[in-house]
């Protein structure tokens, strides 16, 4: 199999070449035009961002991307998929405003929305993968089961039981169902740690399945009858009070996603740019964004999810931390150049799970050449 070339721009502008123009440029340079987009239903998988979380990509990229779509004859759409746990993306009405919100509209990102599992989350394709380990016929959305090509979008950040989130995180987990992603979450019941809760009840507040309570001296407890494995608690606990269960690991979580991403993929043309900026050291799910572990560093794009997100993960290695993120607070007097910042953010994750299994599975390669323009 031949190395896949991975293409990087820069953040540097001029007068004459701003960021879109960069962009568009960097997406050319990667070969997008020799996809046939004539007549074409295009998905382009990007995440909307939940309300308050500022990080997410600007509506600016994605309204360049689909004008540069439509005029290679294409007929683009920006998508997402509804989300397991509660918040202002969980339906489509709720989703589509906070979309809207966002920037996300006609007007600003010159493109229809659609919110590709339906208004409930029940509209889905059952794509079948029969040699698949773990998920054997993936719930993808609808709309983007159904569309002819796949653009994804992606802004590449942390996460708290991925790692991090790039194009695999974006295409399979933002691609499944409801019921998708509560196949990809069920074996991931979280635990309680009595001695790090405080009893603060934000995990209370935020499960949308009212599976977490106080016990009688303020701790939190799970009843896993209700529990469906969303890990909203794990996400919004900022005291570690809440974590994954011994039962389950960022591995196999990660080779889930990955089969997701196959069965969005499957047969289809497709083609990847990534955002290195605002990395946030969580997903953009949640309603907030603490600050950046790293430097803005670029854009990248390839028509290899695997090297993409392969290169994002070496350059963000490679990168240095900044001192008023909480690399910063938790690591002082150092910068942490060459070392895993996921690995740091989230020691229990297994990031690279995800991408070993998609290579062995046939959705890529991590050995890229990389060029920059």
């Amino acid at each position: 199999m031949n190395t896949p070339k991975v293409y990087f721009t820069n953040l540097r502008t001029t007068p004459s070449s701003n960021l879109l123009v960069k962009m568009e440029r960097l997406v050319r340079k990667a070969g997008i035009e020799t996809i046939d987009f004539k007549n074409k239903f295009v998905a382009v998988k990007i995440h909307f961002g939940e309300p308050g979380n500022l990080a997410y990509i600007r509506p600016n990229y994605a309204a360049r991307l689909t004008t540069l779509i439509r005029n290679l004859g294409g007929k683009p759409f920006l998508t997402d998929s509804n989300t397991l746990y509660s918040g202002g993306r969980s339906n489509a009405v709720d989703h589509l405003q906070s979309a809207m919100e966002n920037g996300f509209n006609p007007i600003s990102a010159k493109c229809n929305v659609i919110i590709a599992d339906g208004v409930k989350g029940t509209d889905y394709r059952e794509i079948p993968l029969p040699n698949a380990e773990y998920c054997k016929a993936p719930k993808i959305g609808a709309a983007i089961a159904d569309a002819d090509i796949i653009i994804s979008m992606n802004h590449f950040k942390g996460h708290e039981q991925s790692g991090f989130g790039g194009a695999l995180k974006n295409l399979g987990m933002g691609s499944a169902s409801v019921g998708g992603k509560l196949e990809l979450h069920s074996a991931s019941q979280p635990i309680i740690d009595k001695e790090s809760c405080t009893g603060c009840a934000i995990c209370v507040k935020h499960c949308a399945h009212e599976a977490v309570k106080l016990d009688g001296n303020r701790k939190a407890t799970i009843d896993y009858d209700k529990c469906v494995g969303c890990g909203q608690c794990v996400a919004v606990c900022q005291y570690d009070g809440a974590i994954l269960g011994e039962s389950d690991t960022s591995e196999r979580l990660n080779c889930k996603i990955a089969e997701y991403s196959k069965a969005v993929l499957a047969d289809k043309p497709n083609f990847h740019v990534s955002f290195i900026m605002n990395v946030s050291p969580e997903c953009d799910c949640w309603n907030h964004n603490d600050a950046a572990i790293i430097p803005d560093l670029g854009i990248l794009a390839s028509f290899d999810p695997i090297a993409l997100d392969q290169a994002c993960a070496d350059m963000v290695t490679t990168a240095p931390s900044l001192t008023e993120s909480i690399l910063g607070q938790k690591y002082p007097q150092t910068h942490l150049e060459g070392q895993d910042k996921f690995k740091l953010v989230h020691p229990e994750t297994q990031w690279q799970a995800g991408l070993a299994h998609g290579e062995k599975i046939g959705l890529g390669i991590r050995k890229y050449q990389l060029e920059s323009i």
